[in-house]
C-alpha cells in the first residue's frame, strides 16, 4: 500500500486509547486540514493482526509501552514516518532500529507527578484495605469492620532501586516517620545517603526487614525476574509487597503462589507480565491484592501535555 501523496491528509492512528480521552485532552483543531485520525482504544497482541490494522499509517500516536514497536513490527510497517509518544522513553519501541529506517520517534513531557501520586495511592490503599472495606461497606457487610491497618509510623519501607522515583518516595516515606532503607545491584551506601535512606547490602536483607517492599526498577535483561520466590519468602507475615515498575520484574507465579498461601499480609500491584491483564489471569482473583490497570502514569495534566 502506498504512501498518502502530497496533497492528501496524513494518516495518524491514535493506539490503545484505552479510556477514549486522546482527542480531548489536547486542541487538535490546528491539524484537522493536515491529517485523517482513526483512534483505537484495544490493544492488540497478535503481531499480524496489528500489521493489518496499522499499515497504512504515516504517524502512529502510541500511549507509552502498551503496544511494543520492535524490529520484527517496524518491517511490516513501510509507510511508518513518525511514532509520537507518551513520555521521553519509551523501552516500547526500538527507537535505534527505527532510526536506521528513517523512523522518528519523538516524546513528551510529563505535566506532573503522576506516577509518585500512584505509588503512594497504592501503598495506602493496600496497607489499609481500602479497596476491601469500601466493597464491604457497598455490600451491605453486617461486619462494620473486618481488617486492621498496617500503621506506617516507625515501621520500614524497603525500596528496590533508588533512582528519581525511589528518591522521591523516600521524601514521602519520611512524612509518615518510616525508616526507609534502599537496595539495588549497583547502588552504593553514599547515594543511599544522599537520598535519605539507609543502604542495606543484600537484596535478602531488605525484605527481611521491611514492612513495606515497594520496587522502582527499570526492566531490562539483567533485571528481568530479579524478585525470585526466594525473596518473597523472605518477607515477614505481616509485610507488604508494591509494584508500581514493571510486572516482569518479579517471578509472577511465585507471587500468586506467596499470596494464595498467605504467606505475606498483601500485595498492591499496578503492573504484570500480560497487559491488559486476560479476564481469565488468576491474580484477578487473589486474596489480599489491591489491583490497578498500569495507571502510574495516568492523569490528566500529563494527558494534557502528551499529545500532539
Amino acid at each position: 500500500m502506498s504512501a498518502a501523496t502530497s496533497n492528501s491528509p496524513l494518516r495518524v492512528a491514535i493506539i490503545d486509547d484505552y479510556q477514549g480521552v486522546a482527542l480531548s485532552s489536547a486542541d487538535w483543531s490546528t491539524l484537522k486540514d493536515r491529517v485523517s485520525i482513526d483512534v483505537f482504544r484495544d490493544t492488540l497482541l497478535d503481531e499480524d493482526a496489528l500489521v493489518q490494522r496499522l499499515q497504512k499509517y504515516e504517524v502512529v500516536c502510541a500511549m507509552r509501552e502498551r503496544t511494543k514497536f520492535f524490529r520484527s513490527l517496524l518491517d511490516k510497517l513501510p509507510n511508518l514516518r513518525l511514532i509520537a509518544t507518551t513520555g521521553m522513553r519509551n523501552l516500547g519501541i526500538d527507537t535505534e532500529y527505527a532510526k536506521e529506517k528513517g523512523i522518528v520517534v519523538s516524546g513528551t513531557g510529563a505535566g506532573g507527578n503522576a506516577t509518585l501520586e500512584h505509588i503512594w495511592a497504592l501503598i495506602l490503599a493496600t496497607v489499609r484495605y481500602i479497596p476491601l472495606e469500601d466493597a464491604n461497606v457497598k455490600s451491605g457487610n453486617s461486619q462494620w469492620q473486618s481488617t486492621m491497618p498496617l500503621g506506617l509510623t516507625g515501621r520500614t519501607l524497603g525500596l528496590v532501586g533508588l533512582g528519581r522515583l525511589g528518591i522521591a518516595t523516600a521524601k514521602i516515606a519520611k512524612a509518615f516517620n518510616m525508616r526507609v532503607t534502599a537496595w539495588s545491584p549497583h547502588l552504593t551506601a553514599e547515594r543511599a545517603e544522599n537520598a535519605g535512606a539507609e543502604f542495606v547490602s543484600t537484596k535478602e536483607q531488605l525484605f527481611k526487614e521491611s514492612d513495606v517492599v515497594s520496587l522502582q526498577l527499570v526492566l531490562s535483561e539483567t533485571t528481568r525476574h530479579i524478585i525470585t520466590k526466594d525473596d518473597l519468602s523472605l518477607m515477614k507475615p505481616t509485610a507488604f509487597f508494591i509494584n508500581t515498575s514493571r510486572g516482569p520484574l518479579v517471578d509472577e507465579a511465585a507471587l500468586l503462589e506467596i499470596l494464595e498461601e498467605e504467606r505475606i499480609a498483601g500485595a498492591g500491584l499496578d503492573v504484570f507480565d500480560i497487559e491488559p491483564l486476560p479476564i481469565d489471569h488468576p491474580i484477578r482473583k487473589a486474596k489480599r491484592v489491591t489491583l490497578s490497570p498500569h495507571a502510574g502514569y495516568l492523569s490528566d495534566t500529563n494527558y494534557a501535555v502528551s499529545t500532539l
